[in-house]
């Protein structure tokens, strides 16, 4: 038995779950970097469960049986959206990313956070079959 993989794991396909993923490389290469190595098991280990969170509940919701449950899960995929940004703002005052790519951070967070909503938004509104994920 073939077993469509794109099919079955529709997820894969939506823009904002490629975009968090990419998000979620570059943070995470940027705090192996730039992070004192005593942050590692606190600021640097909470952003990266913020970032791996978005991911996760993206995925957890798609399989959801109503698009209401789905859009539950991506509510909760914006909020680790803003625990990811308070993290920034946490590493920006302690001075260990700069003004420029705080700033350039917040605004792909911001772009996700857009995505999130008028997918929700878009769950939640139209008739679910015809709602192009």
């Amino acid at each position: 038995m073939v077993i469509d993989i794109e099919r079955k794991f529709r997820f894969r396909e939506f823009k904002v779950y490629q975009d968090v993923r990419d998000l979620n490389s570059k943070i995470k290469e940027l705090t192996k970097k730039t992070f004192p190595a005593f942050e590692q098991f606190s600021l640097m280990s909470q952003l990266w469960r913020a970032l791996d969170s978005i991911v996760l509940n993206i995925a957890e919701g798609a399989d959801r049986g109503t698009d209401r449950d789905f859009a539950h899960f991506l509510n909760q995929a914006h909020t680790s959206v803003n625990e990811v940004v308070a993290c920034l703002d946490i590493a920006l005052d302690s001075k260990y990313i700069s003004n420029q790519l705080h700033e350039d951070l917040l605004n792909k967070s911001a772009d996700i956070a857009n995505q999130l909503t008028a997918f929700k938004k878009k769950l939640l509104t139209e008739d679910a079959k015809k709602v192009k994920y």
